[in-house]
């Protein structure tokens, strides 16, 4: 029983782990793209209501996510 309770508790740290290096590397990643980018990237999703600039900062997300998710997964 002891096993399998350790096994649940390493997963659980792992899991939390990846989260918190997931939400750095996304954090990273936005603070790049607002450097690149010759214009105020929130002026143009929020006020602009630019839908393209909003479809590739999801895309940069969802790639995120993915690298995690397959870092995660060995």
């Amino acid at each position: 029983m002891s096993g399998s309770i350790d096994s649940f508790v390493n997963a659980i740290v792992a899991s939390v782990v990846f989260s918190i290096i997931g939400m750095v590397f996304f954090g990273i990643a936005f603070l790049i793209i607002n450097k690149v980018a010759p214009f105020s990237i929130r002026k143009e999703i929020e006020e602009d209501q630019n839908t393209a600039l909003g479809i590739v900062i999801g895309s940069v997300i969802i790639g995120v996510a993915m690298i995690v998710s397959a870092a995660m997964h060995g």
